[in-house]
């Protein structure tokens, strides 16, 4: 008979983001088999649903006195001692997802124990505007919050980031974000308000690192003559930035600002093509959630995740980080259709990452942790 396991995530907050659905998607796969998990939140607020059988414990920090933001990472690490101290439980793993949560971590009586896990790139995600003294200062701190703990990756390629930095993890393991492969092709039934529409899509919040100009400026030379459709939600100024930038190609009148959406596998099966338009990913989760809705995809082949992603027939929807070579890959994706097969989504079902993530929990109290990592 297995032996459940005792399984603790902590997260700075669980806003509608990827990395927040992943711990979402693990939790409930993992309470599935039988295992008993807790999500401590650090942050009050939460886009989604608890999971069935999920414990979840919110550690919102309250003090705004003198100093607040200076003592921040400290007074919130030490809120979290006392939280897990106060429940005398006994994890067998423990598992950081975000940098600020990190951070606290680092600060907190689990930085010895707990895995951090990276879903993006943080030489350009926590280093890429800054410059001089702050970059330097950033630098150091992300050595104190990574540098000789243990590490695990979203894909392959952010491995080499965290080099890149001077960090030296003590143990280092890639695994890959979960999908629910049944589940997301279930929920892909239900109808949008677009059935009767052609359209590509684009999924992800309104911010720099996504391009929206390179996504608008591609779509309008593709010559696709249905709508785009955004999916997502941004600061008023970001979202004013993308219409604005619409305005100015004369396509306005076909971008559909949609919002947040709590089911995206809708739309995803709806469209014709998937577009991501990004400078940079971790793992992008929209790529893969689109194959299993049987969707043609496309996106730039940006540092540090599509390419893993999209190989072999998949491939041709790489395109450069430039709007004309977006454009060209949309052509010749719409044109020349891939048959999406299970071999092509394999690693990155629910059941891969559970495997993966339970080998990391029978050997959580070993020393031996690179040995560990190296056998997952």
């Amino acid at each position: 008979m297995k032996k459940s396991k005792s399984i603790l995530f902590l997260i700075d907050g669980l806003a509608g983001g990827g990395a927040e659905r992943v711990v979402l998607t693990l939790a409930e796969g993992m309470a599935a088999q039988g295992d008993e998990v807790m999500i401590v939140s650090l942050r009050d607020e939460c886009a989604y649903p608890i999971p069935k059988g999920v414990k979840y414990l919110l550690l919102e920090d309250t003090y705004r006195g003198p100093f607040w933001r200076l003592t921040e990472i400290r007074r919130r690490a030490r809120k979290l001692d006392r939280a897990l101290q106060k429940m005398e439980k006994k994890f067998d793993l423990i598992v950081s997802h975000l940098p600020k949560t990190d951070r606290i971590v680092a600060a907190s009586n689990l930085s010895a124990v707990a895995w951090r896990c990276l879903h993006c790139a943080l030489t350009v995600g926590e280093l890429g505007n800054k410059r001089g003294w702050r970059r330097w200062r950033k630098q150091r701190q992300l050595l104190k919050t990574y540098d000789k703990k243990k590490l695990i990756t979203v894909s392959a390629a952010l491995q080499e980031d965290v080099r890149a930095i001077g960090i030296r993890p003590a143990a280092m393991v890639t695994i890959y974000n979960p999908f629910d492969v049944e589940k997301i092709r279930v929920l892909a039934q239900e109808q949008t308000p677009f059935e009767k529409e052609k359209f590509l899509l684009h999924v992800g919040r309104f911010h720099p690192q996504k391009r929206h100009d390179r996504l608008l400026e591609a779509f309008q030379q593709s010559g696709y003559a249905g709508k785009l459709m955004l999916l997502g939600l941004g600061s008023d100024e970001e979202t004013e930035s993308v219409r604005t930038k619409a305005e100015e190609l004369d396509i306005l009148n076909r971008v559909v600002f949609v919002g947040f959406a709590n089911n995206p596998y809708s739309f995803m099966r709806a469209a014709e093509v998937l577009v991501l338009s990004s400078d940079y990913e971790g793992l992008p989760s929209v790529l893969i959630e689109a194959l299993i809705c049987g969707t043609q995809v496309v996106s730039t082949n940006c540092p540090f995740g599509p390419a893993e992603i999209l190989q072999g027939p998949l491939a041709q929807g790489l395109a450069a980080l430039t709007a004309p070579a977006l454009a060209e890959a949309i052509q010749q994706v719409l044109a020349n259709p891939i048959k999406i097969t299970e071999e092509m989504l394999a690693p990155f079902t629910i059941e891969e990452s559970l495997k993966k993530y339970a080998a990391l929990a029978r050997i959580f109290h070993n020393d031996s942790s690179q040995a560990a990592a190296e056998s997952v």
